[in-house]
């Protein structure tokens, strides 16, 4: 598979695997700042749609079916959704922790792509995502557990919200190929950017009538950290569709799990987390179950 998909979509990946890691460390920045994660995301998802508009007169349109529209809803609500439970998650946790959780992602989009869009593994990528999933165990061990892994570290509030993200996201990312599928992927971006923050909006609306102030001064004071988040989240999407367009779901959501190795040492050179040799093991196994459902799935 992988000597078919060289050239624009390779390059997607590569780029998608260095930005996404780098986007979580903005975000975890800002909430040690006191920034609200849903206030992040929308602010993500405003900018990124007025940038858009600068690219409005490119974008197609005309003639797009129901179940684009349809897609695109399913996907609005499951991104932002998704989006701050993974941005609450960094502010409780270690990065170098919650971006190898992210492996799970790949099995969770692998059976929703079955279902949802007909995508069947074979052999070899199934067992590359059990290669992802052991890789994470060894993550997720704690050096001072002599047991080694325990199923109570799931009981963690950062390790609930990182895998209830997960699964939102990887259902988003189904129907995103869908809404691609039917549309192109500069589309589709256009419109999760233009969704994403209309529904954040309202959240906001909802629940933060006494915050969103106060938030509004922290975005100011922290434009720089804002913009580097904006820029490396919109190359994360627009890579994401790129590839996404050219490969099943549950491969193209493997393959982004190469970034835990990224993830492991931004958390290491940013935030000082410890246990660095272990996760990298980790992770490594994990890229390892990537490089198989990609080469040989």
């Amino acid at each position: 598979m992988l000597l078919t998909i060289i050239t624009l979509t390779t390059f997607a990946v590569l780029i998608r695997i260095v930005a996404n890691p780098l986007s979580n460390v903005f975000q975890k920045q800002l909430t040690q700042r006191a920034a609200n994660p849903l206030f992040v995301i929308a602010a993500t998802y405003g900018f990124l749609a007025l940038a858009c508009l600068a690219f409005l007169p490119q974008l197609h349109f005309a003639g797009l079916p129901a179940p684009f529209w349809e897609s695109m809803l399913v996907v609005g609500v499951f991104a932002m959704v998704g989006n701050v439970f993974l941005v609450k998650a960094l502010h409780l946790g270690d990065l170098s922790v919650l971006g190898p959780i992210n492996a799970y992602k790949s099995v969770v989009g692998l059976i929703v792509g079955i279902f949802l869009l007909n995508e069947i593994p074979g052999w070899w990528g199934l067992a590359g995502m059990c290669l992802i999933v052991i890789g994470s165990y060894v993550v997720l061990t704690n050096k001072q557990q002599r047991k080694g892994f325990s199923w109570s570290i799931f009981q963690r509030p950062e390790v609930k919200l990182r895998l209830a993200a997960l699964v939102f996201s990887a259902i988003d990312g189904a129907f995103l190929k869908k809404a691609i599928v039917l549309s192109a992927p500069a589309t589709a971006f256009f419109f999760w950017c233009v969704f994403g923050f209309g529904f954040t909006l309202v959240w906001i609306l909802l629940t933060m009538r006494k915050q969103w102030q106060s938030q509004v001064r922290l975005l100011f004071s922290e434009k720089i950290t804002y913009l580097a988040l904006f820029l490396t989240v919109g190359i994360t999407q627009v890579a994401s569709n790129i590839a996404l367009a050219h490969m099943p779901v549950g491969y193209a959501l493997a393959l982004f799990q190469t970034s835990a190795l990224v993830s492991v040492l931004f958390g290491y050179q940013f935030f000082n987390e410890q246990g660095i040799l272990r996760k990298l093991i980790g992770a490594g196994i994990m890229v390892a179950g990537a490089v198989m459902i990609t080469v040989l799935g």
